[in-house]
């Protein structure tokens, strides 16, 4: 290595090294403190594998001895989210446990979470089945499974929201941010959905967290249900921000809906690219109207000029299924 090169690594060392001494919050270092991500990535697989048993078992297993690796894996699930969930205790701010009594707290936290396991198998059950009737394009519901990302993120944020109800936060953000980074898909684990969600296509969706999501709801890509304004910052904790999508909606996509008072009512339509901050009556159809589009003619002798283009008229049905374009 040059001489002068090591004489300029050295000196950015040094330099680095100085500026941890003057006491950020990033330079804050333990080394088993802080939660394990790659732990939580695995704990993730392991709980699908509970919840959909017969699509991840272990192939050398046969089903007259499924109790025993599903023990195995119940064992192994145990171990590490306690181990977990005593980390990120000390995160609450109600959190009043001793040390020595943490692990003790996290275990019977474990045990609570595993119980809704049963809870989860149900609503997934009825997620698998809205995605299939939903999606013309689904085969047969293997494929939905295997394939969507939407059955992914929903699957993860199921698990991660009966972690969140218990008071342990960090670890159901970690499990729904992994979903999203895989998907595209962003929905907070506070948010509350009900049975029978289906998710098309999914990439750009962002669902906060204090959204309330009735059952048989559609959401399509690019929609977001998010707030108003977060201008308010921390000051904003724990207020409703997020709104609330009765039963039977469908949402096409790109649009967006925002704020904490804003309900859209039993079995309303919204249509694509729409802008919503107020609340909308059960059975109403919401839709943009056409924008005109113009064609720049860039070559020839019309070049320069401008066309504007002109679409025939056409009276749409109300059951029209080409009203929203996907």
């Amino acid at each position: 290595m040059p001489e002068n090169l090591e004489k300029s690594i050295s000196g950015l060392v040094d330099e680095l090294l100085d500026s941890y001494g003057e006491e950020k919050y990033i330079d804050k270092a333990s080394t088993f403190e802080y939660p394990d991500e790659e732990v939580i990535v695995h704990l993730i697989d392991s709980l699908k594998r509970l919840v959909l048993q017969g699509f991840y078992n272990n192939k050398n297993y046969k089903v007259l001895t499924m109790k025993s690796p599903i023990s195995i894996l119940m064992e192994d699930v145990i171990y590490n989210l306690t181990r977990q969930i005593a980390i990120v205790c000390k995160y609450n701010a109600d959190c009043e446990c001793r040390e020595e009594d943490l692990s003790e707290k996290a275990l019977a936290i474990t045990l609570d979470f595993l119980k809704t396991l049963p809870k989860i198998r149900e609503y997934v059950e009825t997620d698998v089945e809205a995605f299939y009737e939903g999606d013309p394009a689904a085969y047969n519901k293997d494929e939905i499974i295997y394939c969507y990302p939407g059955m992914n993120a929903v699957l993860t944020y199921r698990l991660a929201h009966e972690l969140h109800l218990l008071g342990v936060r960090l670890i159901p953000r970690i499990m729904t941010e992994h979903a999203h980074s895989l998907t595209g898909i962003d929905i907070h684990p506070g948010a509350t959905i009900g049975k029978y969600f289906f998710i098309d296509h999914g990439t750009g969706i962002v669902i906060g967290e204090t959204t309330v999501i009735g059952e048989h709801v559609k959401v399509y890509q690019g929609v977001t249900l998010g707030a108003l304004s977060t201008r308010g910052g921390q000051n904003l904790k724990g207020k409703r921000r997020h709104p609330t999508i009765e039963d039977r909606v469908t949402i096409y996509s790109g649009a967006s809906i925002l704020g904490g008072e804003t309900v859209i009512g039993e079995g309303a339509v919204i249509g694509g690219n729409t802008f919503i901050t107020s609340s909308i009556p059960a059975g109403a159809k919401v839709s943009v109207k056409n924008q005109e589009l113009a064609v720049n003619l860039s070559s020839g002798s019309d070049a320069g000029r401008e066309l504007p283009v002109h679409f025939e008229a056409r009276k749409l049905d109300e059951e029209d299924s080409w009203f929203y374009i996907i």
